[in-house]
């Protein structure tokens, strides 16, 4: 493909509560074994595009151990490859990322050094499928200097969004960051496609301006003096930016349909893979309608749950409409019911977890091998 890519995986947000106290949001485990980010990676990589760049910023640690090693997404090559870029103080600057379009100047020099005429440019927090290519093909018949790719709204909140309004060439009239109030249920999926010299001085002009955002001061300001398009797609797309969200978004991986459209058709979602053994399901477990991961030890009863990798269930245990996050031991007669259990807890025995109006986060740090 003729394109770079470009992952945003720097951001933050406080509507994940406890959950980004440790992590980057694209760090966030998704569906049993999977990180969010390995959904844009592994849409980079079946797309055909050989050069991606990371830009990381927040709770970065636990994402670069995640992306030590480029092989699982078969970007291990000698041209091309995955690159990590975190903000770095330099003789000519000593900034953190101030924003998405300020994170692109400060690796500016990447852009420049590549030969490929076209970027694609992507979040870290979305849960898709998308063959880039469709939306080049679409870019270069319209003749559009950027387009954006766009969805229709599942939730009912539109106020966490960029919300746009085409016409009936699908050329965007209207487009408002986040507003409280939309007459349009039709969102941005924060997936671009812009030539590449232009990518370069439209940053440029940002930042002689001092304005950091792209969206902002890119799309929204730009879009009656160039030709900004829309790329509708009609498939699964997930933004994972609250707790209700993220939530959500696991728990339709036990539909059937959902896993079959993301692990049976097309193309492949590809992660990192730990050396851990098959799951074991002890005499007198029940699992009913729930993901279990490698590593997993069950003794009790759990139902339609995400289990993610290395957990010990213990002895009468019951968990329903849970996620339990990697590594967690629960100890026996444990109740959990509509919770997020965070990695690494220790949950003592006979504990009793419910969340009653909304999802519940538990974290427990206790010392394990005392209790």
């Amino acid at each position: 493909m003729r394109a770079v890519g470009i992952i945003l995986a720097g951001g933050n947000n406080n509507r994940m509560r406890e959950l980004s106290n440790k992590r980057a949001i694209a760090a966030m485990p998704m569906a049993g074994s999977y990180r969010a980010i390995d959904f844009a990676l592994s849409n980079m990589t079946n797309s055909h595009i050989q050069k991606v760049a990371v830009l990381t910023q927040y709770n970065a640690r636990s994402l670069n151990e995640h992306l030590s090693s480029s092989k699982w997404w078969d970007f291990g090559r000698k041209q091309g490859g995955l690159f990590l870029f975190p903000p770095t103080i330099t003789a000519q600057n000593s900034w953190w990322y101030r924003g998405t379009a300020d994170a692109i100047y400060q690796n500016l020099s990447w852009l420049r050094q590549s030969h490929e005429p076209y970027v694609v440019i992507a979040s870290g927090d979305g849960i898709y499928k998308l063959d880039y290519n469709k939306v080049l093909e679409y870019h270069i018949k319209k003749r559009a200097d950027v387009t954006v790719v766009c969805t229709e709204c599942r939730d009912d909140d539109v106020s966490r969004f960029g919300v746009l309004k085409m016409n009936e060439d699908c050329r965007i009239e209207e487009f408002d960051e986040k507003p409280m109030i939309s007459k349009s249920n039709v969102i941005s999926t924060g997936i671009y496609v812009i030539r590449r010299r232009q990518l370069i001085e439209m940053i440029e002009r940002c930042e002689q301006e001092e304005r950091w955002d792209f969206v902002k001061d890119i799309l929204i300001r730009y879009k009656d003096l160039k030709r900004i398009y829309g790329y509708k797609i009609n498939t699964y797309w997930s933004n994972i930016s609250t707790v209700e969200s993220y939530f959500n978004t696991n728990m339709d991986f036990l539909k059937p349909e959902v896993r079959d459209y993301f692990f049976h058709q097309g193309s492949t979602i590809y992660t990192k893979i730990d050396d851990n053994p098959p799951a074991k399901f002890n005499p007198g477990c029940s699992v009913k309608n729930s993901l279990v991961a490698s590593g997993c030890i069950i003794n009790g009863t759990v139902e339609n749950s995400v289990i993610f990798k290395k957990v010990f269930v213990g002895n009468n245990c019951y968990i329903r409409n849970s996620i339990i996050l990697n590594d967690v031991y629960i100890g026996d007669n444990t109740h959990i019911e509509n919770c997020v259990v965070e990695s690494r807890d220790t949950i003592r025995a006979n504990s009793y977890h419910c969340g009653e109006n909304g999802i519940k986060i538990v974290i427990e740090k206790n010392e394990r091998y005392s209790i």
